[in-house]
């Protein structure tokens, strides 16, 4: 069943709040050890010895956290696809024992000039930790269905 909200139902400046998630150890290994193994992401005695002096979750994983997290915000939304991010920083290291949250913020809302039932939502994005800084921020650039053509 696809979701509820179409492009007519966004609004610019709405902000949507993810609920938290506690980030471990075991997943940062079991992640970085699969899709991205430098050694300060996979090897925790070697990582004690990088810029960060622990284990850091890699950027790849920071972004597949903030997509679940979003998910679970903003899954109501009928999204076509996503095109694209612009302006993405990785600003502060993601470690073991982080509570992290995501946060959105509609910022434009253009409608098809194609004859297309679908619009472009420019969406603002951070993955925040504990402490109120943030992980990682971006726009996002995402093609939303309309409820008619």
């Amino acid at each position: 069943m696809r979701p509820p909200r179409t492009f007519e139902d966004l609004a610019i400046g709405e902000t949507r709040v993810s609920a938290g998630r506690t980030i471990t150890q075991a997943e940062m290994l079991e992640f970085a050890r699969r899709y991205d193994p430098q050694w300060f992401h996979a090897d925790p005695d070697a990582a004690q010895d990088s810029v960060f002096g622990e284990l850091v979750a890699s950027g790849v994983h920071v972004l597949a956290i903030w997509r679940q997290l979003d998910h679970a915000m903003n899954g109501d939304i009928d999204f076509v696809c996503g095109v694209g991010f612009d302006e993405l920083r990785l600003k502060t290291a993601l470690r073991a024992g982080d509570t992290v949250h995501a946060e959105s913020e509609v910022l434009e809302l253009i409608p098809s000039t194609s004859g297309k039932p679908r619009g472009t939502a420019i969406t603002r994005y951070a993955l925040l930790n504990q402490h109120g800084a943030a992980i990682v921020t971006f726009r996002s650039i995402n093609l939303v269905h309309c409820r008619t053509a």
